[in-house]
């Protein structure tokens, strides 16, 4: 036990090991009295320095190391930086789990995925409702988000309320789900809120989020405004409220909808477990496609971030099996650009656009709002809870420390800049950070876990940047070349360009060889290692790179 666990035996901690100093991949961690709980368990998504990444995880090795005392998982919602991680992670942790019936029915099918369908304790709460473990009393509180049943946790302990806000925004035309409670968010605050750990996802964006509801009405006269020609839009799979959206200006305006996407068929399977969107026309299959008019037809695709496997880059490349789009059709992207996805976003624009496609996005019409909340509905909320700290999550640097002006402008007593791995004391005493643990990332790869600055992702980034040299040097038992070395490049430049190139490779080899002391010629590392050294030289001199090289060394000895 280290000093720090003797710590946290007394009072009240948190502790995100993912989440804070970024957006996305959260997980937060309270401990009272040296229990701990979990608030969510999500995912990231990998940019081009992770080359072959497309999911990167928190590291949880420091609570894992601690399962022992973790007492639940509990989840607020089905968004993937918020579930994605559990199904992958579980076992390190293997508690139960607790969260709403329609991220349960998420929750369920990725866990199936792992082999866990039958092992892990999934526990449903009702929406609104309560519950007890430990040291800590949970009440849920209805929030709007793009997702159904977002719930906001006030915890309540032995050392104060904190409110874990979660992903919100405050709509009040939802269109799925019911509006934010707030009448119970002023409730459960009224005996006084020690914390507040918040979204800080839109903390620049003055005024309002924006109602789903007006987002419908501009898609609406979006589709009137194109009678003819195929329409497609693209939207996250997760934000079942543009989904429904989308299926409603659909019907009316006389278009069947085609769910075309791996993810927007179990998304939308699992909203339909849970209750939601029954009430709409019956979804298409890719294969239905082909019989209906094109001016009848909307296809409602994944890819919307531009993900090279996503259903939109795929029918842009004119590589999916049952659906085309040509000169005359439109795709609407109904989403924001998430940064670091500009290139293949704006790629994937331009390639549409070549094939006579009309691309609309957020730029030329209004066709999406955020989930997450602006400036008016933060205030809103301080007004409401009135913490006397406040702690901003879910954001990069500049949003925290944005959040943490807004707060204290509002008058609250205390606002801390959180980043992952920080220990911070909430009671008793005055609120500080009093340690930092380990956190990091790790990035699912062939159905493992690999840290994202390890060996071997520096290995593959470099023989994506670099490329790879492998060569064979052949010796005789008195450590003579015999034949000229063969050298083989991948990805290192193009040798039409250096038409000497082998010749000089195979020249600095045999000289740096012929320099060997005789001892030294009778060492096969010794030989490797200068080979390796020569081909080196070479290419930092040509190209100023450094290929991963590998020179082996074939002794014979002479008959």
């Amino acid at each position: 036990m280290t000093k720090l666990d003797t710590t946290l035996k007394e009072g009240l901690y948190f502790l995100p090991l993912g989440g804070s100093g970024e957006i996305g991949m959260n997980l937060n961690l309270y401990c009272c009295n040296g229990k701990w709980l979990m608030i969510d368990c999500g995912i990231s998504f990998a940019d081009d320095s992770a080359p072959g990444i497309d999911v990167i995880v928190p590291d949880p090795v420091w609570i894992a190391e601690r399962s022992k005392d973790l007492l639940a998982i509990i989840v607020t919602h089905a968004h993937e930086d918020h579930v994605g991680a559990v199904a992958r992670l579980w076992r390190q942790f293997r508690c139960p789990v607790y969260t709403s019936p329609f991220t349960a029915e998420i929750l369920s099918l990725k866990l199936a995925e792992e082999g866990l369908g039958d092992e892990v304790e999934v526990n449903v709460i009702a929406p609104g409702s309560s519950m007890s473990i430990g040291d800590y009393h949970i009440d849920f509180v209805d929030l709007t988000h793009s997702i159904p049943e977002m719930q906001a946790l006030m915890i309540t302990t032995p050392y104060g309320r904190v409110l874990h806000s979660g992903d919100w925004k405050l709509d009040p035309d939802p269109v799925v789900g019911p509006a934010s409670n707030l009448a119970k968010m002023q409730k459960v605050s009224e005996a006084g809120v020690l914390a507040m750990i918040c979204d800080s996802t839109n903390v620049f964006k003055e005024g309002v989020s924006g109602s789903e509801l007006t987002v419908q009405d501009s898609l609406d006269q979006l589709l009137r405004d194109t009678p003819t020609g195929r329409i497609a839009v693209t939207t996250f799979a997760s934000n079942i409220a543009r989904l429904k959206t989308i299926a409603q200006v659909a019907e009316r305006n006389d278009r069947h909808v085609v769910l075309v996407g791996r993810s927007l068929h179990r998304m939308t399977g699992a909203a339909k477990k849970a209750g939601y969107l029954n009430d709409l026309p019956p979804f298409l299959n890719e294969k239905d496609a082909g019989h209906i008019p094109r001016n009848k037809i909307l296809f409602l695709c994944t890819g919307s971030q531009g993900e090279p496997r996503g259903a939109m880059a795929r029918i842009a490349r004119g590589e999916h099996a049952h659906i085309e789009l040509t000169e005359g059709d439109t795709v609407i992207f109904s989403s924001k650009v998430i940064p670091g996805n500009e290139k293949s976003l704006y790629g994937l624009h331009n390639q549409l656009t070549e094939s006579g496609v009309n691309v609309i996005t957020e730029a030329d019409e209004f066709v999406h709002v955020s989930g997450h909340p602006a400036r008016e509905e933060l205030t809103d909320m301080y007004r409401i809870v009135k913490p006397k700290i406040a702690i901003p999550v879910h954001g990069e640097a500049r949003h925290i420390r944005a959040h943490c002006e807004l707060a204290l402008s509002l008058g609250v007593e205390q606002a801390i800049e959180i980043t992952n791995g920080n220990v911070l004391k909430l009671a008793p005493g005055e609120a500080e950070i009093i340690d930092n643990v380990p956190s990091g990332r790790l990035a699912v790869d062939a159905g493992g876990l690999t840290p994202l600055d390890g060996e071997f992702l520096t290995t593959r980034r470099r023989l994506v940047y670099n490329g790879s040299i492998s060569g064979v040097v052949i010796i005789n038992e008195k450590g003579q070349i015999t034949e000229d070395p063969i050298i083989r490049l991948r990805g290192v430049l193009d040798e039409t360009l250096y038409p000497e190139l082998q010749k000089d490779l195979r020249q600095q080899i045999i000289i740096h060889h012929n320099q060997l002391k005789r001892n030294e010629k009778l060492d096969d590392e010794k030989v490797e290692e200068t080979a390796h050294n020569a081909v080196r030289r070479v290419f930092r001199r040509l190209v100023g790179r450094r290929p991963i090289t590998d020179i082996y060394v074939i002794r014979f000895e002479e008959e």
